[in-house]
């Protein structure tokens, strides 16, 4: 058996962090076990690729949620990253933080030290903003921030100009100094390449003689003394590898994955372990419960004036948008597909947005979630809006089918639970309609493809939501942060509850739902939670050792 200091359980979005800030100084070994490959991949690199990374099996968890009632019994379909660098390689690179009251209404909830003044130290000292740092951007970080200006589709600022028209502001940044505005994303890429956390913090510590990575590795146990984690077993080539864990063990296997290997370890729900033939060794009925995740509606439009349909779909524009990019790492295929948007409120006497907005000068209707790549267009020039209430109030919970950890768990969203968030949704259809109907959009539009204008009454778009709205893959709060061991599953130094040397760090903590991405809060999270870990172990108080 082979002994680290610390041993992080998964290299995604906040594993990466965790692996390169822990093993900094030298003072510790680290072990990062990793149960997808090598992020060297030309489809993970170049920023429209994640159409194609999505839906492969080699570097994609591929879930499936159980149906759901409120979708009329449709299952969602729900990437997840298998891979160095997480779902923070395969997703659509949008950079947004949350706002503020966010995170002050984690500290609220009972979790001190994680108010907005709090942790935008660590949003700032995690990014590289190319427009420069300051009060609120960081210019230093390892993560490179990219404005997609340079290559902006035209159609973009007619987004920003119905807005206008809505009498919604401009902005400029929307992780500066207020989040509230409509304007242009900026992307998680550098020089016209993705930036995931494998890139930004992983490749520069590989070096490292007290880091050691290990892929195609699937962690199957947390190994545990009584109620301390002293390990991990994990398989790889066909083997079972056992490490011994001198200090801590780090769950950062992500929202699905984190609370099923606590599961599958006999960490959670007491009855549904016992029900699943797994020796229980903490009772912790949290964990899996509290799912959070945004859904988000899109309406199809068939444009006027050219879009990004018109360069992408024939054989000879993508020959020709290939070699650019190859060449010069610009054009198109250098962008994600989601480059303006904005937060908005969607009826007056709200305090905050409440609507997060996507517009893509893209279409693609042929392709069903999760069965082949998003890489071919509609033949016609077309384009998107796309909507998702910020803050939903529905919850769902996740849990193991049996006590092996290559099944994937059962998950149920359990979306549109709440009148209120079916509201929200019904208001962010009408609030796509009157974006459409803005003299800036509505000279560009030929017709409304989807949902289609006979979409008209109250019953018809509660219909069309049902039908149609689909995650916008943002799955949280699973092993939930709070100080009731009841209910919650770590504690705010993200120790898990009623557990020695064990911790869970990554987007699973979330108390609620952040408004807007999540992969930038992830990263955060990366942050902190190193910075706490490594606090506990110098004072000797809470990094609890074995040696």
């Amino acid at each position: 058996m082979t002994e680290y200091d610390f041993i992080v359980v998964g290299a995604g979005s906040a594993g990466c962090v965790l692996a390169n800030r822990l093993s900094e100084s030298g003072r510790f070994s680290v072990l990062l076990v990793e149960a997808g490959g090598s992020d060297l991949n030309f489809w993970i690199w170049m920023p429209i690729g994640y159409g194609k990374t999505f839906y492969k099996p080699s570097v994609n968890w591929m879930y499936h949620t159980e149906p759901d009632p409120a979708l009329n019994g449709r299952v969602s379909y729900w990437p997840r990253g298998k891979v160095l660098g997480g779902s923070s390689s395969i997703n659509a690179m949008v950079y947004i933080r949350g706002q503020a009251r966010d995170f002050d209404e984690w500290k609220a909830m009972g979790n001190p030290g994680w108010g907005w003044g709090d942790v935008l130290p660590y949003f700032r000292k995690s990014e590289t903003n190319d427009r420069g740092g300051d009060a609120f951007r960081g210019d230093s970080g390892p993560v490179h921030i990219a404005t997609m200006d340079r290559d902006l589709h035209p159609l973009c600022h007619d987004f920003i100009a119905a807005g206008k028209e809505l009498q919604f502001p401009h902005n400029a940044d929307f992780n500066g100094a207020g989040q509230e505005g409509v304007g242009t994303y900026q992307n998680t890429a550098r020089a016209g390449m993705r930036m995931s956390t494998a890139r930004a913090y992983l490749r520069p510590a590989r070096h490292r003689a007290n880091l050691r990575v290990e892929t195609h590795a699937l962690a199957e146990r947390v190994l545990c003394e009584g109620r301390q984690a002293v390990g991990l077993r994990y398989r790889q080539n066909g083997q079972i590898v056992e490490a011994h864990a001198r200090r801590e063990v780090i769950l950062s296997a992500g929202a699905v994955n984190s609370p099923q290997l606590l599961q599958v370890s006999g960490i959670g729900p007491g009855a549904l372990l016992a029900a699943k033939g797994v020796g229980v060794v903490h009772a912790l009925d949290g964990v899996g419960r509290n799912l959070q995740d945004h859904l988000g509606l899109d309406y199809l439009y068939r444009s006027r004036v050219p879009t990004l349909n018109t360069q992408l779909y024939p054989w000879y524009g993508k020959l020709w948008h290939g070699l650019r990019y190859v060449l010069t790492r610009r054009g198109p295929l250098s962008l994600g597909v989601n480059q303006a948007g904005g937060f908005v409120r969607s009826r007056p006497g709200l305090e905050h947005p409440n609507m997060q907005l996507f517009f893509s000068p893209v279409s693609y209707t042929k392709a069903p979630p999760g069965k082949r790549p998003l890489m071919n267009p509609d033949p016609f020039p077309g384009f998107l809006l796309g909507v998702q209430p910020t803050r939903p109030t529905s919850r769902g919970h996740l849990e193991i089918r049996s006590p092996d950890p290559s099944e994937a768990p059962a998950i149920y969203p359990n979306y549109l639970a709440t009148d209120i968030d079916l509201q929200e949704m019904l208001e962010g259809a009408r609030l796509m309609r009157r974006f459409a109907e803005a003299p800036a959009l509505a000279r560009l539009i030929e017709a409304e493809l989807l949902p289609g204008p006979h979409v008209q009454s109250e019953d018809d778009l509660i219909a069309d939501v049902r039908n149609r709205a689909g995650t916008v893959f943002h799955p949280v709060s699973t092993c939930r942060m709070g100080p009731d061991a009841r209910h919650d599953v770590v504690d705010a130094r993200l120790r898990v509850h009623g557990m020695g040397g064990l911790r869970v760090v990554d987007a699973s903590i979330f108390p609620t739902l952040t408004s807007g991405n999540t992969n930038a809060p992830a990263i955060m999270v990366g942050e902190k939670g190193a910075d706490m870990i490594l606090e506990d172990c110098g004072s000797g108080e809470s990094c609890q050792g074995r040696s």
